[in-house]
């Protein structure tokens, strides 16, 4: 810790300095297993951080070099890593396989992808960073289960043992033998490090003959086939062909299993940091390949413009237009980011802005506005009258033009909502207001939304546009 010293000096220039002074105590202090993939929103919730502040101070010490940042697909089903990069460039467009789950899933950026950030170790050695190593216990907590399993601090091997029947640390190359009785339930025999898994029915009458099971772990064979077989005598053999030391572990599929898998927690999502401005900020073009295309469910863009910009130039001159309008961009993306929103581009005097959630984006475009007119009456003028378009809905997200940016038919309709505003007006679609946060915080102002029916070029059918007041 002494040689970190410097670099906590140095993070408490960019971060809030009791965000900084959490992080020193935690890396000081904390055992080994909460100081791996470190869940930011539960750390922000234990410490009574603001999460905004929070997710700031992760990547400002990310970028410090005092935490890595990973990357990590999910298993929807059993909340298991199934894939963990230490860029957002290799997460696979593709389908994802769970042998845990016997399910496959094409990833998302909303639920499926998280963002953990891992002690340094040049910081602090902690198990994980040999993973190896770990026992098979510490390997499922720190290594397999994502971020979102809220797993008991205090009984955590206990629990653990109310399930799991055996287990196993095979080197590579090895093989060995496991003797067990089957109870008669569903048996899994999974292995966590090649994420292979065989089913076992265990139902019937009990017998006395030993029943024997091959198994071979070599990160091909998944193993998904259910084998039906009664209660009594089992011999497992196993053989590790991985490169790497494998956890061959057998574990009953009952109320335990399903009651540690069922506690789940928020977590931090790869949708909510794109859509992060100090992460934009900080990591800037360094996050999408180029000819990379990944899935967001969930997004909600807002778009202002400045109406009359042309005509501003004229009556007020260049310089003085030009020095409004930078004032204007700063108001706005400085409401932006406190709405834990980012501004993904610049177009002319118009805004694209990207917020994590519908009623985010309705708050910041009320504040907007207001910003707006503040300033208005500071000059005693009209000259920044703001347009703004509110939509929601599914997306890609794309490496264009050397920038993180968005691509989809929800993006051209949030565009297009836009265009219809006049002066100081907030148009938002259907799709927005019908999320209860959003319609919460209009109904909080006493605000009621004014509905009509347009149609948008490019759009088959009518949408739903309102007019907030």
């Amino acid at each position: 810790m002494s040689e970190a010293q410097p670099l906590f000096d140095v993070l408490r220039h960019s971060a809030r300095t009791e965000v900084a002074d959490a992080f020193e105590r935690l890396v000081r202090d904390a055992p080994d297993h909460r100081l791996c993939r470190i869940n930011a929103l539960a750390f922000a919730a234990r410490e009574g951080l603001d999460e905004e502040e929070t997710i700031a101070g992760f990547l400002h010490a990310s970028r410090l070099g005092i935490f890595e940042l990973s990357w990590n697909v999910l298993c929807p089903g059993c909340g298991g890593v199934l894939d963990a990069n230490t860029s957002l460039k290799t997460v696979q467009s593709t389908e994802y396989t769970c042998a845990l789950c016997a399910a496959g899933y094409e990833p998302t950026l909303d639920e499926m992808v998280e963002v953990t950030f891992t002690v340094s170790p040049r910081v602090r050695r902690i198990g994980a960073h040999t993973p190896h190593e770990l026992p098979p216990a510490e390997y499922f907590r720190q290594i397999y289960w994502g971020s979102g399993i809220d797993l008991p601090e205090e009984d955590y091997e206990a629990k653990v043992d109310e399930f799991l029947l055996e287990a196993l640390e095979l080197p590579p190359g090895e093989k060995a033998v496991i003797s067990l009785q089957l109870p008669a339930e569903f048996v899994i025999i999974f292995e966590p490090v090649t994420h292979a898994a065989q089913f076992l029915d265990v139902s019937g009458e009990p017998t006395r003959e030993r029943r024997n099971l091959g198994l071979v772990f070599d990160r091909s064979h998944r193993h998904h086939e259910t084998l039906s077989l009664p209660p009594g005598p089992l011999r497992v053999s196993v053989e590790n062909h991985a490169e790497v030391r494998t956890l061959p572990s057998i574990c009953v599929a009952g109320e335990a299993l399903h009651a540690l898998l069922g506690r789940r927690r928020p977590f931090l999502t790869a949708k909510r940091l794109l859509s992060n401005q100090t992460f934009r900020d900080i990591y800037r073009t360094d996050t999408l390949d180029v000819d990379q295309r990944l899935k967001i469910t969930s997004l909600t863009f807002l778009f202002t413009d400045l109406r009359g910009s042309t005509e501003l130039y004229e009556r007020v001159g260049d310089l003085a237009a030009f020095d409004l309008v930078r004032t204007h961009f700063n108001v706005l993306n400085e409401i932006v980011a406190a709405g834990a929103g980012a501004v993904v581009k610049t177009i002319g005097d118009a805004v694209m802005a990207t917020f994590p959630t519908p009623d985010r984006a309705v708050t910041a475009a009320m504040r907007m506005r207001e910003a707006m007119r503040e300033l208005n009456e500071e000059r005693g003028s009209e000259d920044l009258l703001l347009k703004i378009g509110i939509h929601e809905g599914p997306c890609i997200a794309v490496n264009l033009n050397d920038r993180q940016d968005y691509f989809g038919q929800t993006v051209n309709i949030a565009s297009r909502v836009q265009h219809l505003a006049t002066s100081r007006e907030i148009f938002a679609t259907g799709s927005v207001l019908e999320d209860p946060r959003a319609s919460g915080v209009l109904s909080d102002r006493g605000l009621s939304p004014m509905a009509h029916n347009v149609t948008l070029r490019g759009i088959a059918n009518e949408i739903s546009i309102f007019a907030i007041p």
